[in-house]
């Protein structure tokens, strides 16, 4: 019989496993996979954002509020700088881009290199690892787990950590599964929503894909005509389906709660503040150049690719010089630069995001043991907890963090 049993074997699973062996008690970690990390090796496109550079305050500024609060006693007890520390401890150089993330150094493989840094560090430890062990259910009650049922049998301990993650990429082995059985047991929980997934449209344009928009807002209305809901500054790429990038994963979550309740339209402004200013300066321009072409200004505010298609939609020659601009041409022009039309998304894939919304209810977990109010030995952790932050490293950050917080067993 272990003293510890933790469930899962990725960011959060893996730190819990590893500290709790550091105190010295007999750790047992269970993985569904055949292998440790199996979402870890696959983040970040193989490269893997494993934290957020700056102080506790400055990573907590990026979490909602209640979620900051819920987080700050883990994350202060192990920061985003122990994570960079440990790593470089076990051979992985960490660098910083210039958007203050933090990436290990480019290299083939480096994903699998954060792997099996953890790895090494809880083999170290001493934990017992069993890969290819589903567990099936939960067995015990409320104040006490007594162990966890698998496909061969119960295993018990003393201390049980939930560390099984959300419901994004299935093929992880992340079915969500385990919240349900939390229900059962009287455990507050919210449900499985998407969260930094793509967003398809219900007209994509899948010649655009690759192409990509920068430096802009993408913005959330309610309906074509309708007043603005959200907005994300930040890059946006086209996929053959819809749309991808930074912008496109932090506002898909806003996008489908949107979308559910009612009309949704998505539009992305290159330039900032009215139309009615760029109007003016496109008069302005026929003074100043009265030869400059329409396609050559529209040209320096988006991709090549686009100009033709788009000048083409909104009816405006693409060798129109500016001294011949009607007015309605420079209407068209202006919207295009800051508000173009991007359409109405489609439901929001949970199975694609980079992590779910939903899971354990913060209210129902003490922040600073990751105990489930009500229970002596049962501890959740990562991405099972209704945590979600933007993207940028932060949310291995959170799983990393109430791993160690969980494993503290204090």
């Amino acid at each position: 019989m272990a003293d510890v049993i933790v469930v899962g074997g990725g960011a959060a699973g893996l730190v819990a496993a590893w500290r709790a062996a550091t105190l010295g008690y007999r750790v047992l970690l269970l993985e569904a996979n055949g292998r440790l990390g199996v979402k870890l090796r696959i983040s970040g496109g193989g490269k893997c954002n494993v934290t957020h550079e700056g102080p506790p305050k400055a990573v907590l500024a990026a979490f909602a509020k209640d979620q900051a609060r819920f987080l700050r006693a883990s994350l202060y007890a192990f920061d985003s700088a122990a994570v960079v520390d440990l790593l470089r401890r076990e051979g992985v150089p960490t660098y910083v881009r210039e958007n203050g993330r933090v990436f290990p150094l480019d290299r083939p493989g480096s994903a699998a290199a954060v792997v099996s840094a953890f790895e090494t560090l809880v083999r170290r430890a001493g934990v017992e690892i069993r890969t290819g062990v589903r567990v099936t259910g939960l067995r015990g009650g409320a104040p006490r787990m007594e162990g966890v049922e698998t496909e061969t049998g119960t295993l018990r301990a003393a201390q049980i950590i939930l560390a099984t993650g959300g419901a994004s990429y299935p093929e992880t082995g992340t079915r969500g599964e385990v919240l349900e059985w939390l229900r059962a047991l009287g455990v507050p929980v919210q449900p499985w929503f998407p969260a930094l997934a793509p967003i398809p449209l219900e007209h994509p344009r899948p010649a655009w894909e690759g192409v990509a928009l920068r430096g802009g807002d993408l913005r959330l209305a309610a309906g074509r005509e309708g007043r603005r809901l959200a907005a994300f500054a930040g890059d946006l790429l086209f996929t053959r389906a819809g749309l991808s990038g930074p912008a496109a994963l932090d506002l898909s979550q806003a996008v489908e709660r949107v979308r559910r309740a009612g009309p949704a339209w998505l539009t992305y402004a290159v330039r900032s503040g009215p139309p009615e200013a760029v109007e003016t300066e496109l008069q302005r321009e026929s003074t100043t150049h009265p030869r400059l072409q329409a396609a050559t200004w529209l040209g320096r505010h988006l991709p090549e690719r686009l100009v033709a298609p788009l000048l083409d939609e909104a009816g405006v020659e693409p060798a129109l010089r500016m001294n011949g601009l009607s007015r309605d041409a420079r209407r068209s022009l202006a919207a295009l630069v800051t508000a173009l039309p991007l359409g109405a998304p489609r439901a929001v894939p949970l199975a694609r995001g980079e992590v779910s919304a939903g899971g354990v209810t913060l209210a129902g977990v003490d922040p600073r043991t990751l105990l489930l109010r009500g229970w002596e030995n049962l501890r959740v952790c990562g991405e099972l907890l209704d945590l979600d932050g933007p993207v940028g490293g932060y949310n291995l950050q959170a799983a990393f963090s109430t791993g160690y917080a969980a494993g503290s067993l204090s």
